[in-house]
């Protein structure tokens, strides 16, 4: 069972397109799994286009039409191929059972590396969003995350496994969206190992100095 969801305002700001790539794949990685969000989503959309029928229409500048006209018949900027989707041998190994999320296919993905014992990052490439920071984070049965807070906001969705950070406890398909009022260690539960999908924005901020120094490397 679900307990974990994001609130509206995450909910509504990807059904208008507000949340940064990474973050949004992250709660579409969510609403794959849960219909509760599912059908959230699907009413806040519904609302977001009832307002937009209900706006006054804008008036246009008398060039606007000479300006569209002009791109269309520009013509094409030159654009490097398109990379085909990651194939399944190329992606990080995972757990039998475990499946690859939908909102993931177009992303590719590093190899497993080392991040402390017992714990494995890849980080996660973004067609549009090279810059965007989007992690795998797996991490070994009864391990724990360093302490750490955060510079801005952090969004995760456990996909294999569980882990409880004082707060309360995160099984597979619960959200999390953590800010800096947050500060808390991430530990696994002793029968299974965790794997969670995380975006970063700002930075991981560390209470150790050799885990603050790792992240700083990886660009946690």
């Amino acid at each position: 069972m679900i307990c974990h969801h994001p609130g509206d305002d995450l909910l509504l700001s990807l059904a208008a397109g507000h949340l940064p790539a990474a973050s949004a794949l992250v709660v579409q990685a969510h609403a794959e799994r849960c219909t509760q969000c599912q059908s959230r989503l699907r009413t806040l959309e519904c609302v977001g286009g009832v307002l937009l029928d209900e706006m006054e229409p804008a008036t246009l500048s008398s060039q606007a039409l000479a300006r569209t006209l002009a791109v269309i018949d520009a013509p094409p900027e030159r654009t490097a191929p398109l990379k085909s989707r990651s194939s399944r041998s190329e992606r990080p190994s995972l757990p039998a059972g475990m499946t690859w999320p939908r909102a993931l296919e177009d992303c590719m993905a590093t190899p497993w590396r080392w991040l402390a014992p017992g714990m494995r990052w890849s980080r996660l490439k973004l067609p549009n969003s090279p810059d965007a920071r989007l992690f795998l984070l797996r991490i070994g049965a009864g391990r724990s995350l360093a302490t750490h807070t955060h510079s801005d906001t952090e969004l995760t969705q456990v996909l294999y496994g569980s882990f409880h950070d004082g707060r309360d406890q995160f099984c597979a398909g619960d959200f999390d969206a953590a800010d800096p009022t947050v500060h808390h260690q991430p530990t696994v539960k002793t029968e299974s190992e965790c794997i969670c999908l995380a975006s970063i924005e700002g930075r991981m901020r560390f209470d150790n100095p050799l885990a603050r120094a790792m992240a700083s490397l990886i660009g946690m």
